[in-house]
């Protein structure tokens, strides 16, 4: 059985070996370690993955012990990951289909490990491609004013299907601090300009206008401070003057699906961490 562990806590010595020594004394092998000090804010972070024999893992006693010897000690904000649970992710779409059309079919090839409980939209427009995946589809339209009621239904649903965290695979809906505190960190969101530019509804016209020599795409964590929130990945491409708005869109889709997907893939595979509204990401 495969483990992953993840940690911050106030930089001091004696971490890395205390915790190496508890896994080890537990039977564990560690296959992977990988630490950062964050330097200005003395803040230690480590991911480590270890490998068990399914009959030597007593998961509780574990937890129990880590807490009681190296967690309370060293005012460890810790968490355990068992590589054969996958997480389950919630797909919130509008009429863009590129973003899902993506993540969909890493999933159906199996390069995104996650479960898939169901996809939810405020449009009818893309029920066709759920239908493809065989994934459950739910429409949920959003009239005007009626913010509150439709993310009580999406709580629930959400919660029903034991969802671990949400993406937004170009949903053009404003998620309120009412979602956000019920998945904080664990709502991932793509944005259509490498951040922070060119906000606003038409950014491919505003870059074009400006002449700009790239373009790019953001995904990040959503807080309740639109397009705010820690960033997980970006990338950019280049464009000339000789490229219409429509070579703008259309690479700056593609830049879209990938970064979105990049940023899954490191959220579900636990290389993500949070603090102080930025990442520390693992390779």
């Amino acid at each position: 059985m495969k483990t992953t562990v993840l940690i911050h806590c106030p930089d001091q010595s004696g971490i890395i070996s205390n915790v190496t020594g508890f896994i080890h004394s537990k039977g564990g092998n560690i296959v992977y370690l990988d630490q950062h000090v964050d330097k200005e804010a003395d803040v230690f972070f480590m991911r480590l993955e270890s490998e068990f024999e399914e009959d030597m893992l007593q998961l509780e006693e574990f937890k129990k012990e880590f807490i009681a010897k190296l967690a309370n000690p060293y005012n460890l904000e810790w968490s355990l990951h068992l590589d054969n649970i996958l997480p389950r992710m919630a797909i919130f779409v509008s009429k863009y289909n590129h973003c899902l059309y993506d993540l969909l079919s890493r999933f159906n090839s199996g390069e995104l490990r996650a479960d898939i409980p169901f996809i939810i939209s405020n449009h009818q427009e893309l029920g066709y491609i759920a239908r493809q995946f065989d994934i459950p589809f739910y429409h949920i339209p959003v009239p005007k004013g009626s913010k509150i009621e439709v993310e009580k239904k999406q709580l629930q649903l959400l919660k029903e299907h034991k969802v671990d965290f949400i993406v937004l695979a170009r949903y053009m809906q404003i998620v309120s601090g009412a979602l956000i505190n019920e998945y904080p960190n664990r709502i991932i969101n793509i944005h259509h300009s490498f951040l922070p530019a060119f906000v606003g509804a038409k950014p491919y016209h505003a870059a074009f206008e400006r002449g700009v020599k790239i373009i790019g795409a953001t995904s990040h964590y959503v807080t309740e401070e639109l397009d705010a929130g820690p960033i997980i990945e970006q990338d950019v491409t280049t464009v000339s003057h000789s490229h219409t708005i429509k070579d703008f869109i259309a690479k700056g889709r593609d830049l879209e699906k990938i970064v979105l997907s990049r940023a899954v893939n490191l959220h579900v595979q636990r290389k993500t961490m949070v603090y102080n509204n930025k990442t520390v990401i693992f390779s």
